[in-house]
């Protein structure tokens, strides 16, 4: 059986599965036996990757098939910074699974900035979770967050921009209708800090968030950036969403998450 390689970011593990991906990701999503659930967001990991940290010459020896034939499902290979030695060059679809299941791929595409000011609220997925407002684009946030110069830095993360609507250029009176995060209050007011031209470029929301993402959210797709460069996974648009991807988009307008 062929042996896959999987990087998750919810939690962080390499994991060696023989599943396909769509396959893999309802399994790790619910389980064999449909009695957990919980989201998982996931890149397929080009196996013929090289790394002095990793075991990855353990994979074809751990993920072998079962006494009675049937796939291994997972096998763990990293549980610890293997976001990080994982390299951009490696990484190829990301995956999004809905808590009960269901999955969608997303490819790597061009990243062009937006024109438009405004400023931004920065969900971190990997190995980091908190929730930050920013002045920053996209491509500067993660040249920022990445810079180990900075006292706050690491050497690899992902994440996704979460929707502000009004509030991107009116922290004080813009609308906030249909945002569903907690303590609205406190978010107007770390965007309103930013206003101040001697503030930092950034502003911390929340410390520690849930580790799972309303989908419905997100705003332009999700990043993986390091010091060497930066992938971007666009979302599909909201028609696509609702016709291409209808089953999946129904099942994520049911998670909550504050």
């Amino acid at each position: 059986m062929k042996v896959n390689l999987y990087l998750s970011v919810i939690p962080e593990a390499l994991i060696a599965s023989h599943l396909a991906p769509l396959e893999f990701g309802n399994y790790y999503a619910v389980g064999s036996q449909k009695r957990s659930r919980g989201q998982a967001v996931f890149f397929e990991v080009d196996p013929a990757f090289t790394s002095d940290y990793l075991r990855l010459a353990e994979a074809e020896k751990r993920c072998v098939p079962h006494e009675d034939g049937s796939p291994r499902r997972s096998s763990y290979l990293s549980i610890y910074r293997a976001l990080e030695h994982v390299p951009l060059s490696a990484l190829g679809k990301l995956y999004l699974s809905t808590d009960d299941g269901r999955v969608i791929g997303l490819e790597a595409a061009s990243y062009t900035p937006a024109t438009a000011a405004g400023l931004h609220l920065y969900q971190e997925i990997c190995p980091v979770t908190p929730r930050v407002t920013s002045k920053l684009a996209p491509h500067e946030f993660a040249a920022y967050i990445t810079d180990r110069t900075n006292p706050v830095s690491v050497e690899k993360i992902v994440f996704t921009e979460l929707r502000l609507e009004g509030l991107a250029t009116d922290p004080e009176k813009g609308s906030a209708a249909n945002l569903p995060y907690a303590n609205m209050d406190h978010l107007r007011d770390c965007l309103k800090e930013l206003g101040n031209r001697f503030a930092k470029s950034t502003k911390v929301v929340a410390r520690d968030t849930s580790a799972a993402i309303l989908y419905r959210t997100v705003l332009g797709g999700f990043y993986v950036a390091d010091r060497t460069g930066m992938l971007y996974y666009p979302m599909p648009s909201r028609e696509q969403l609702e016709n291409e991807y209808h089953v999946w988009w129904r099942s994520a307008l049911t998670t909550w998450v504050a």
